[in-house]
């Protein structure tokens, strides 16, 4: 077992968690302009990720260049690794394969506490994504306590390259952000983004 086996009512039966999914947790969060650089290279491959249609192509030609941008954003502040494996703790099942994994540390050659955020890329659908991204971020906060790390809040986000949900654990409470948001709404999502670095979500 690991990370992908999870489900959302799994996760929160192993780990005895709180489940809040009717608040609005980024409605607040303003917007940030994006380079130009983002705004052209979405506009020719959106299009494309969408017909391609597969989760490869939605991550490779929409997702990292999101992550990137929010990497330019806080140049060396912040440290981006995709397809990383984390192996946690394999008896709680907490291992496997991060689709991308944002950590709060200039040190891009290996991963180091903390990590901020998780980042899980599904096909279409997002709800299927939830019990895996948060047995990740459970993982992300077990991780920053062991290397003297600890933070008190993890961010996730279940994306399909075109839909964005946002999530945030605190102590044993997980709150699924209402609202979604579609690429074409790039600037708030950066908005959100951005706020998670910087802990004000």
């Amino acid at each position: 077992m690991g990370y992908s086996d999870f489900t959302l009512k799994k996760v929160k039966k192993d780990f005895n968690l709180t489940i809040i999914e009717n608040k609005n947790i980024t409605s607040d969060i303003k917007e940030i302009d994006i380079s130009e650089y983002l705004s052209t290279t979405l506009n020719e491959n959106v299009p494309l990720a969408l017909a391609i249609n597969t989760e490869k192509a939605r991550s490779e030609l929409i997702i990292i260049n999101v992550l990137l941008e929010l990497k330019r954003m806080f140049k060396d502040k912040l440290s981006l690794f995709s397809g990383t494996e984390f192996n946690v703790d394999k008896q709680k099942n907490l291992n496997g394969y991060c689709d991308y994994i944002i950590s709060k540390s200039g040190e891009q050659l290996f991963l180091n506490a903390p990590i901020i955020t998780i980042v899980e890329a599904k096909n279409e659908n997002i709800i299927s994504g939830f019990g895996q991204c948060v047995a990740e971020m459970i993982a992300s906060k077990i991780y920053n306590e062991q290397e003297g790390e600890s933070t008190s809040v993890i961010y996730g986000v279940v994306t399909t390259g075109s839909v964005w949900k946002f999530l945030k654990l605190d102590n044993n409470t997980v709150f699924i952000d209402l609202k979604e948001y579609h690429i074409n709404n790039i600037v708030k999502i950066m908005g959100i983004l951005s706020a998670m670095v910087d802990n004000i979500v």
